[in-house]
């Protein structure tokens, strides 16, 4: 059976310095895991890279291309969006079968915050999450993104803010969820609407009106819209309007620095959620 890290109070050391040891032992550790399984990073980059290549280059002939946009580049962000998500919930997973299995329970008798070690799997899941996007990157070229060393930074730095607030998402879930079956299951119902209502694979204003509040309270229609924006950004000219229009109140679109500071919002409130209820558990 796997023994659980030791994170020993250190002596001369403080308080803050166990718990930020504490932080890197579990984010070492989720790491570890991930770099040695190969075979996974591999599938999850297959089925966006299927999507981007096959729906991407069959109905870009179909739509309206603008400035050298089509509707491969629109689409490209929603598969940023994939990428990061899958690894992102993971993390829960993870805390789950660590539950199931006895491991968290060797876990939390360590001494330090039970949220602290919340945390570390949060910023492993968060780590694993952008390192997944960015192996996305390279195939810009394929959906007519330019490789815009600046646009490449910020997609970079709105990935990894994504990738928090999902997997925040994902460990506050696996506070509430003590089976692996009830947490797959859940992740069924609630991964589709938000993929869907999040303007990844069409625009929004496609969507009928009883339809739009889903879109105005999904905080990942606010992550695809930001990527997208950033990418059009780099475009020389304007880009069809009609495809790439994201979530908007009342007919005003929020700026992409608001839509990050909502994101980061979104993300911490589920944090806080998770870390308190996983302060009680076990």
């Amino acid at each position: 059976m796997t023994t659980a890290p030791a994170v020993p109070a250190l002596p001369g050391t403080g308080r803050l310095a166990d718990e930020l040891r504490a932080v890197q032992v579990v984010w070492h550790r989720d790491m570890l895991h991930y770099v040695r399984d190969r075979v996974k990073i591999g599938v999850t980059l297959l089925q966006p890279l299927m999507l981007l290549l096959v729906l991407g280059v069959g109905l870009s002939s179909l739509l309206p291309s603008s400035n050298g946009a089509d509707y491969r580049t629109f689409l490209f962000p929603g598969m940023l969006i994939m990428m990061v998500q899958s690894p992102a919930i993971s993390a829960g997973v993870s805390l789950v079968t660590d539950r199931q299995f006895g491991f968290l329970r060797e876990m939390v008798v360590a001494p330090v915050r039970r949220e602290t070690l919340l945390i570390g799997k949060c910023l492993a899941g968060a780590t694993m999450a952008t390192c997944q996007g960015v192996l996305l990157l390279p195939l810009a070229g394929v959906a007519g993104v330019p490789y815009d060393p600046v646009m490449m930074a910020a997609l970079l730095g709105e990935m990894a803010v994504i990738a928090l607030m999902l997997t925040a998402l994902g460990t506050m879930l696996a506070v509430l969820i003590r089976r692996v079956e009830t947490f797959h299951a859940l992740l069924g119902v609630l991964a589709t609407p938000l993929l869907f209502l999040s303007g990844a694979m069409f625009p929004p204003s496609g969507l009928p009106g009883w339809l739009s509040w889903g879109v105005t309270l999904n905080p990942v229609s606010y992550a695809v819209d930001a990527l997208r924006r950033t990418i059009t950004a780099s475009f020389s000219g304007p880009v069809t309007p009609r495809l790439f229009n994201g979530p908007t109140w009342g007919g005003w679109a929020p700026p992409v620095a608001l839509e990050l500071a909502l994101i980061t919002v979104a993300g911490l409130v589920m944090l806080v959620i998770g870390g308190r209820r996983f302060g009680r558990s076990d």
